[in-house]
């Protein structure tokens, strides 16, 4: 495919660089001429120093002949106007990263009426992660698919878990839940399990079920399952305020620490049910005062990485169960693992994630569509979505008899809106939603499993 990226910081940049690493044709443009250079003579892709809302600019990209302009700089309003002046010159498909929230209750007029692809609000988009995340405080990470029936979701196995030295094929017999263990991560090494695998004490465990087997899965193997009440958050930006709209109205208590006092100002205006204090995040006394042992839940969300591991550091120490800690950058990546810091968020790769999957959706022609997409266990592997719309290799056929590549598990199956979790005997049919957990990038059809 044809793809011109419009603006080269950060998400441009790690957009640019991921699909032109899929055997995409990509176009850069950006008005800094040294980052232009240095990075398209870096990943040796055509780059056009300008203004991408410029007729003439991308005219320079050849906008006539592209298949879809993704425009994710600095300014709102810049990349409207760059997917308004492709459509007209181009007629090609255009996604917009969008982040103000005053545009947010529009969205869906703003991309019928420019005849957007797709509207991107990286903040938005975090918080959804993060209220996913907390309906399970017991889980790593969280991510769904077949549109939130079915979950993925990362554990570390207690060492006196009941799943110690248990054979994968057995524990949903065991445990009578319908849920399936697709990944392990022991140390460093990813395991893509079989029946036969083992689990073993602080094994990091991926599991693939509906909402209630997981739920009663984590109660039997001594986890905490208990729906959160109450959340603490350091830092009042668009991610809390998107994240408080949504818990406020599952009846979840908000607390909000803010130094900006016309950020709280406005914060009051627009969440009058939680509670806005004016004060220093960082001010250990402060969040103690605040009732930060007494609540379920904590999100260091402001605009400083370090802020916000050592907040979260500081919290683990001091009651809350649920630590939630927002990473912009990830170029320390390794170290910040190694804190065990619970769940961190990467807003910048959950933008990737969104667009690439849209990417991929529309090279597929084979029948078959990439219908989500999630990084999973430190971008080592990938949860892909697919729709099956015809009748091909892989249906109709027991699985235990398909030939699938090595690193690929079928996790689950979405018939007639049941999900099911797949065993040997059971068969892909048309019409299906397939979740496939794979170590392998670029999937783009479901016959790509196959050998």
């Amino acid at each position: 495919m044809r793809i011109i990226v419009v603006g080269l910081g950060k998400v441009g940049q790690a957009l640019a660089a991921e699909l032109s690493s899929e055997n995409n044709d990509i176009t850069v443009i950006d008005n800094k001429e040294k980052i232009v250079e240095d990075f398209s003579s870096q990943y040796d892709i055509m780059g056009v120093i300008g203004n991408g809302a410029n007729y003439s600019t991308q005219m320079d990209a050849d906008v006539e002949h592209a298949d879809l302009l993704i425009a994710v700089t600095g300014s709102d309003e810049l990349n409207l106007l760059c997917c308004l002046i492709a459509k007209k010159a181009g007629n090609c498909h255009t996604i917009a990263r969008v982040r103000n929230p005053e545009y947010s209750a529009e969205i869906d007029y703003i991309k019928e009426e420019l005849g957007l692809a797709m509207v991107i609000n990286p903040e938005q988009i975090a918080a959804r992660e993060i209220s996913r995340i907390l309906k399970y405080p017991s889980a790593i990470e969280v991510d769904g698919f077949a549109k939130s029936r079915a979950e993925l979701l990362k554990f570390r196995v207690p060492a006196d878990s009941v799943l110690v030295d248990q054979r994968i094929v057995d524990i949903p017999v065991k445990m009578r839940r319908n849920v399936l263990i697709c990944a392990i991560e022991r140390g460093d090494e990813l395991i893509i399990p079989d029946g036969n695998s083992k689990l073993q004490g602080k094994d990091l465990v991926s599991i693939v079920g509906v909402s209630a087997d997981a739920n009663n899965f984590f109660k039997q193997v001594g986890l905490v399952s208990n729906q959160i009440k109450s959340i603490l958050i350091t830092g009042g930006g668009s991610i809390t305020y998107y994240l408080a709209l949504t818990l406020l109205s599952n009846g979840v208590k908000v607390k909000i620490i803010e130094k900006d006092i016309d950020r709280c100002n406005r914060l009051c205006e627009l969440l009058p049910k939680a509670t806005i204090i004016n004060g220093d995040g960082t001010d250990k006394d402060l969040i103690l005062e605040v009732g930060l042992k007494k609540t379920d839940a904590f999100a260091a969300l402001t605009n400083i990485d370090e802020e916000n591991v050592l907040l979260s550091l500081y919290a683990k120490k001091n009651g809350p169960r649920k630590i939630i800690t927002k990473i912009n950058r990830i170029a320390f990546d390794e170290v910040i693992r190694e804190l065990d810091l619970d769940t961190i968020i990467h807003p910048k790769n959950l933008t990737s994630e969104y667009i690439i999957q849209y990417v991929r959706s529309m090279k597929n022609s084979l029948g078959s569509n990439v219908e989500t997409l999630h990084r999973i266990i430190d971008n080592k592997a990938e949860a892909l979505e697919f729709y099956i719309h015809e009748k091909s290799r892989v249906t109709d056929t027991p699985l235990q008899e398909l030939k699938i590549r090595k690193g690929i598990l079928v996790a689950s199956i979405t018939r007639n809106g049941k999900i099911i979790v797949p065993r040997g005997s059971d068969v892909l049919q048309q019409g299906d939603t397939v979740i496939i957990i794979t170590q392998m990038t670029g999937l783009n059809d479901i016959s790509d499993i196959l050998q």
